[in-house]
């Protein structure tokens, strides 16, 4: 198995239903993902990761950064936290076997109730990463792309056939 495949076996083994490795000229990059972030999300202004926040990078300005990787692997869950954590678990073992840059982007599951949310500090600095929608993803049109479930919720009684996506930014440690 090659160094990136067993990256993708371990989101697997995470519990991650889907981990579909790609690379970033498979994505689909829009930054108009931040006027859904703007005017669709309550959070806007408030979360550690939005990008709202003074000194977080707009989509047009991580694209070319995200570009510079060879892979991302595309994690996918009905569940946040074991996509975030599956995201994680890879970088990690990316990062240990020599990748240094590899880098994990979740929505943020960490903590119960987010201290950032409400004014308060971020008490997960380390692992708080923004979602990759928020970085000018379209994450609607990239999990279609790659042959991915994801589809708009008519209501909330709906929510057991949630999607949650991370993706895990990669090089290989030869390349590092």
């Amino acid at each position: 198995m090659s160094e990136i495949q067993k990256y993708r076996q371990l989101a697997l083994e995470r519990g991650a239903e889907h981990a579909v490795l790609a690379t970033p000229e498979e994505l689909v990059f829009d930054g108009r993902t931040l006027l859904k972030c703007m005017f669709g999300c309550s959070s806007w202004g408030k979360g550690p990761t939005c990008p709202s926040r003074a000194g977080f990078l707009k989509p047009w300005e991580f694209e070319p950064l995200l570009r510079k990787y060879k892979y991302v692997l595309i994690v996918h869950s009905p569940d946040k936290k074991t996509a975030q954590a599956a995201s994680f678990a890879v970088e990690r073992a990316a990062f240990l076997d020599g990748d240094v840059l590899a880098l994990s982007m979740s929505d943020c599951a960490l903590c119960a109730e987010c201290a950032g949310k409400s004014g308060g500090d971020c008490r997960n600095v380390r692992q708080a990463r923004p979602s990759f929608h928020s970085v000018g993803i379209n994450v609607f049109a990239t999990a279609q792309r790659l042959g991915l479930p994801l589809f708009v919720l008519k209501d909330e009684s709906e929510v057991d056939r949630q999607n949650w996506y991370a993706a895990v930014w990669l090089n290989g440690a030869e390349e590092t």
